[in-house]
């Protein structure tokens, strides 16, 4: 009885782990359609200054 118990819970835990990737791979292609500004790049001109150092 125990190891039927066990068993039930295993595939409910991988029934659980397809689901929670389906919906994950689901929100990676859909999401920018339903949420753009959540996908978005943080936009901001970056300035730094750059030393090179040259042998001669």
């Amino acid at each position: 009885m125990l190891w039927r118990l066990i068993w039930t819970l295993i595939k409910l835990a991988l029934v659980l782990a397809v689901l929670g990737g389906v919906a994950l791979t689901a929100y990676a292609y859909i999401g920018p359609m339903l949420f753009p500004a959540d996908f978005e790049a943080p936009v901001q001109q970056v300035t730094k200054p750059v030393t090179l150092e040259v042998q001669e």
